[in-house]
């Protein structure tokens, strides 16, 4: 005979005497317990200095913090999703001690009392988990990856184009005063010119619109002129003031967002369209150690290259010192950034340009007309051709980077390339041949690559893939954070502060 299934016993309406408490929910190992027990043991002050005395009771910005943090560990984003955890979910309910802060007072806090401060706090976290012995401060590696901003993808402003815009107006104003100076051809008098036809000044524009149409005041002048002078009064002085407004908004930058003007249009490898098309996002640097970002800053170029040295410095002033090694791609190795990481001691393993090309290539035949491979005389400073000619010292020059590094080439140059069997392999310019040295960058490099090759370089080289690129993989996947809900620089630094707290205390967990 079959038997008759038991059932658990359901006590969804039995009253208790004693209430159960959130604490009995909540295991001993549980995030939400990390999350608390590391937000009690910071200073908090400088966020507390931001409230005003009197009014009436406001939620103390520890429980807020917890609960912002907890969030982004849980992938929850949104305020109003927030808010709706704090009604549902135990977790938060034991985290906040049962307060309900509605989505307002989430996401105004999030992007104004945190705004700037939350950087002191992320450091307060890293040096305690050094203290505990998850990290080091001394070894770090680092790396970039772009986020998208919470930004119109379309609603862009390219320099260029603003700089074609400033140029054409100034063309049409010269027109209008060529037009009227055949005006005056048969009269003897001439009017006075404009001071000033450069399009760079709104009361400027608008004084030489005025100037030409005095100048054409009574005379037989064609209806398109005086057509495009109406135009022009109506509106080249407000589209002048748009582009100077747009021109301080953007700084250096080729580009930005008009929805979001601190982000700048980069080309990222995920896209929504699946074709690599420009989007307004930032640059995120990060720094890390055993899989934890010790350090964070936002740039608004394109190019890792330009961010290192201010990425440094912002590591120097929240940790009072830099650190004793540090780690990096080829997207790094210029010669603004060797010698700053020589001048400041720092022993680093960061790759240059061709750098995994020459390792390649080291086994194929070398070119023996590349400057690398010709012979050099040091005691008559001279390089010598494929041919046994000698190429003499003819002095040096200055360029200027674009970051405003300054850069000194040597140039050198052969006697008589006329007739030469070797000059279609050689060289393919008029004249004699010519080759530039940069000294300091081929010391520089030449250091690199014997760290690099070395076998702490091999090994540091190895751990970086899966230190530093992990990182973004669990922030970008796991996370799944690939666009930022704020915008603004500073509150979208505050945002990537609190996916940087929470993927560091998921790895505490972990860890545990």
């Amino acid at each position: 005979m079959k038997a008759n299934p038991v059932w658990k016993t359901n006590n969804q309406s039995q009253l208790s005497l004693l209430p159960p408490s959130y604490d009995d929910f909540v295991p001993a190992n549980h995030p939400v317990r990390i999350v608390n027990a590391i937000v009690d043991q910071i200073d908090i002050s400088s966020v507390e200095r931001t409230y005003k005395g009197g009014g009436t009771s406001s939620y103390h910005p520890r429980d807020l913090i917890k609960i912002l943090i907890y969030a982004y560990l849980r992938n929850l984003y949104s305020s109003r999703k927030i808010e709706q955890a704090l009604g549902e979910n135990v977790h938060f309910m034991w985290l906040s001690g049962c307060i309900q802060p509605d989505h307002n007072t989430i996401s105004n806090f999030r992007s104004g009392k945190l705004k700037g401060k939350f950087k002191e706090i992320f450091n307060q976290v890293v040096v305690l988990l050094a203290q505990q012995g998850y990290l080091t401060l001394k070894e770090i590696y680092v790396d970039g990856t772009k986020i998208e901003a919470n930004a119109n993808r379309y609603t862009f402003v390219w320099g260029k184009s603003i700089k074609n815009s400033r140029e054409r107006i100034s063309k049409q104003l010269k027109e209008l005063w060529r037009y009227v100076e055949t005006v005056y051809v048969e009269e003897e008098g001439q009017p006075n010119e404009p001071d000033n036809f450069d399009a760079i000044d709104p009361e400027e524009v608008s004084k030489t619109i005025d100037q030409i149409n005095n100048a054409l005041a009574g005379k037989k002048v064609d209806s398109k002129v005086k057509q495009k002078l109406n135009y022009a009064k109506r509106n080249w002085p407000g589209n002048i003031a748009k582009y100077n407004k747009q021109q301080e908004q953007m700084g250096s930058r080729n580009s930005m967002s008009k929805t979001d003007p601190d982000a700048t249009f980069m080309r990222m490898k995920e896209d929504h369209m699946q074709n690599g098309q420009l989007k307004p996002g930032y640059n995120l640097q990060a720094s890390s150690n055993n899989q934890f970002i010790v350090n964070y800053t936002l740039a608004q170029t394109t190019a890792d290259t330009s961010t290192l040295i201010d990425h440094l410095e912002e590591y120097q002033q929240s940790f009072k010192g830099q650190p004793e090694i540090l780690t990096a791609d080829a997207g790094y190795g210029s010669e603004q950034n060797y010698t700053y990481l020589e001048e400041q001691g720092i022993e680093a393993f960061v790759k240059y340009s061709y750098f995994h090309k020459e390792q390649k290539e080291h086994k194929k035949p070398l070119d023996p007309f590349h400057p690398e491979q010709l012979h050099y005389n040091p005691g008559q400073d001279c390089y010598y051709c494929p041919m046994g000619q000698q190429m003499h010292n003819i002095g040096t020059y200055e360029k200027k980077t674009r970051n405003g590094h300054l850069q000194t080439y040597t140039r050198y140059q052969a006697s008589n390339c006329n007739g030469c069997p070797l000059r279609a392999c050689c060289f393919k310019a008029k004249g004699n041949r010519v080759i530039e040295r940069n000294y300091q960058l081929l010391r520089l490099k030449a250091k690199a690559k014997e760290k690099l090759l070395s076998p702490q370089g091999i090994k540091h080289r190895k751990q970086r893939c899966w230190d530093i690129e992990a990182i973004f993989g669990n922030i970008k996947h796991n996370m799944n954070f690939k666009r930022f809900m704020l915008r603004g620089i500073d509150k979208v630094e505050t945002e990537i502060g609190l996916i940087a707290m929470a993927h560091n205390l998921k790895k505490v967990t972990l860890a545990i």
